[in-house]
């Protein structure tokens, strides 16, 4: 009987030590890990460690965008002892609407979430008060603040960042990877009331990287102010403006109109387009600015010149039964340059038929027409540009004079650079660094002949010191100044009609004889002859383009007291222009009057003239530059005879003609 008690006793032992020995089995072996994780859960708490976001700097080092230390705060709604309680007193303290503090409590509780952000960015007076009143349940946590230390400048470049400091627009979208880093954590042993005791382990954040843009904040304020003053004076619904280096495509400036400051949120009264980026996001017809292209492909596809005579038809012309007219009054039969300082409609159709269908979107994608840039901004829009075989009868009189086709202001300040730099097409650069890393720039392509792009500079800089040209309010004090206005009327879709609202556009760069600067200027929704682009919008490249000259300490190409005159404007008729395309030996290209006729005592003090004769027309250019001389280049090669010869002394406002040989 014993002996059967202790056999049932030893069988309940070992019974109970297999039981035993199964739940360690099973708690040290099979379910280690989850058991291990719910004690983590209630002795660790993982703290988030928020990499700081990299900085954006203008080229100069200028702070345009960065990130401050802010606080959140935060409870778990699993833990708040009576929510009617925490919502009003959360509510008085952070300012907010106690009922519907309540519902985020109440749906938070309902779907088991044990983490709910009250507010983030909390005052410093806000995190204070809630800190003295030794509640528990209120969490307050560190994290960061996206600060634009410039307001407003630049806001449609820079962009903006959400609740969880991601790009939302501009830069900080498109560089968002770059910007943002890593975030890192930090685990720490807690007691039974969730208070830290030690670290037990840390992941390091990692800083975002600072980017560095091309953009100069100094010429960025100037071009904001002078569109916004611009658009306000005219009544425009918007605009824009770009100033680029054309040698390197760096955008020195873009400013867009209607504006906002990132640092504040979307307001109610917020214009719908605020923060649309018109330079890039928003295609328009651009009317005559377009004529250079016309122009430049003419030069390149015919034997059309400069002198060449064009028949305006007394500015009208009938097409496929459409009648068009020329806005700024009819003329007969003039030479190309002055139907592009005139901005002839009619005359502008006649040379694009010339040049025809294939040749012009040819060159149009060859000036970047229809494509994007890639300018590392989002929403950039490619514009329109029909394929060939969409072409109706009226698509080439109408490309020809800036209509049915749409462009964005960058394209045409990258337009303007392939005048400017030589016949080059370069891709725009908006950002200069990534941390310490140069960031490369894409070899240019050539789209057009180096003479070509002279010829063009010439005729542009017709358009502003020519009496017929439409763009006299782009003069610049000691300046030669190249560039083309655009009066687009914008097509009423309801209608089916052009309307007698205007995108006045001017394009522009100078010096002339080596261009530093191009300004892209675009004023959307003007109306009447006030708002044609060589009153409304050539004001504005005056402005910026003087103070970025100025800026950019770019020495002067013109004394200030003399009008800027070329080949063209001294012209009186077709025949006088026509001698530009003989060589300098085959004609008498002095003036009335010489050297003979000056006092003695004058020729002392005139400037001399250098001796030319073998050097490269960049050469001749660069050397007259330094000088403050002017030269009227012609043909292409190496100089080979000059007018007046050097040595000689020149009077008050005259050129140098160079004849260069290959």
């Amino acid at each position: 009987m014993v002996e059967r008690r202790l056999t049932w006793l030893a069988g309940i032992v070992l019974i109970w030590g297999a039981a035993i020995f199964f739940k360690l089995f099973s708690m040290q072996v099979l379910h280690h890990q989850q058991y291990l994780n719910q004690a983590r859960a209630r002795q660790e708490i993982v703290i988030p460690l928020p990499a700081p976001r990299g900085a954006n700097f203008d080229r100069n080092g200028q702070p345009l965008a960065m990130s401050v230390p802010a606080e959140s705060v935060y409870l778990n709604p699993l833990k708040v002892p009576d929510f009617e309680v925490a919502a009003e007193l959360l509510g008085m303290v952070l300012h907010l609407d106690q009922a519907e503090l309540y519902g985020k409590l109440a749906q938070a509780f309902e779907n088991h979430r044990g983490y709910l952000v009250v507010k983030r960015k909390i005052t410093f007076d806000e995190g204070q008060t809630l800190r003295s009143l030794g509640l528990e349940w209120i969490g307050i946590e560190a994290s960061s603040q996206r600060h634009y230390p410039k307001g407003m400048l630049a806001a449609h470049v820079l962009g903006g960042v959400d609740f969880e400091e991601k790009g939302n627009a501009g830069i900080e979208k498109s560089l968002n990877d770059d910007l943002q880093g890593r975030a890192g954590e930090e685990r720490l042993l807690a007691d039974v009331k969730r208070r830290g005791i030690d670290s037990i382990h840390e992941t390091e954040a990692r800083a975002g990287t600072p980017v560095t843009l091309t953009i100069d904040e100094r010429l960025q304020f100037v071009a904001e102010k002078e569109l916004a003053r611009a658009v306000e004076a005219h009544h425009a619904a918007s605009g824009s403006v770009v100033v680029m280096n054309p040698n390197n495509g760096q955008i020195l400036a873009m400013a867009s109109y209607p504006t906002y400051d990132p640092n504040q949120p979307p307001e109610p009264g917020e214009p719908a387009n605020a923060r649309s980026n018109h330079a890039v996001s928003v295609p328009f017809e651009p009317g005559s600015v377009f004529k250079v292209v016309t122009i430049t492909a003419a030069l390149e596809t015919t034997k059309l010149t400069p002198a060449s005579p064009i028949n305006c038809n007394g500015g009208v012309i009938r097409i496929a039964g459409q009648t068009i007219h020329d806005s700024h009054g009819g003329t007969g039969v003039v030479p190309m340059a002055i139907v592009l300082a005139k901005s002839s409609n009619v005359g502008a159709i006649q040379v694009g038929l010339r040049v025809g269908s294939e040749n012009m979107y040819d060159y149009m994608r060859r000036f970047g027409f229809g494509q994007r840039t890639g300018i590392p901004l989002p929403g950039e829009a490619r514009g329109r540009l029909r394929a060939l075989n969409e072409w109706g009868k009226l698509s080439l009189p109408s490309v020809s004079m800036g209509q049915e086709v749409s462009v964005t202001g960058l394209q045409l300040a990258q337009a303007a650079c392939v005048i400017a730099n030589g016949g080059l097409r370069v891709k725009p650069q908006l950002v200069l660094k990534k941390g310490n890393q140069t960031v490369p720039q894409e070899p240019p392509v050539r789209v057009i002949t180096p003479d070509t792009a002279i010829t063009m500079r010439q005729m542009m800089e017709g358009v502003v010191t020519l009496p017929e040209g439409t763009g006299h309010n782009a003069r610049l004090d000691g300046y030669r100044v190249a560039g083309k206005t655009g009066s687009a009327q914008i097509y009423d879709v309801a209608a089916h009609r052009y309307s007698h609202v205007y995108n006045g556009s001017f394009i522009g760069f100078a010096p002339l004889t080596n261009p530093a600067i191009v300004v892209a200027v675009t004023l959307n929704g003007t109306r009447g002859n006030v708002g044609f682009g060589g009153a409304a919008a050539a004001p504005v490249f005056q402005a910026v383009a003087t103070e970025a000259l100025r800026v950019l300490d770019v020495p002067k190409d013109l004394p200030e007291d003399a009008e800027s005159v070329t080949l063209v404007a001294k012209a009186e008729n077709v025949d006088d222009l026509a001698v530009t395309d003989q060589p300098l030996e085959e004609r008498n290209i002095l003036e009335e009057g010489d050297d003979d006729d000056q006092p003695a005592a004058a020729a002392d003090t005139r400037p001399k003239v250098p001796n030319f004769r073998g050097m490269t027309m960049r050469a001749v250019l660069a050397e007259a530059a330094s000088k403050g001389l002017t030269v009227l280049p012609a043909g292409s090669g190496l100089a080979r005879v000059q007018d007046p010869p050097p040595g000689a002394r020149l009077r008050q406002g005259e050129r140098i003609r160079v004849q260069f040989v290959r």
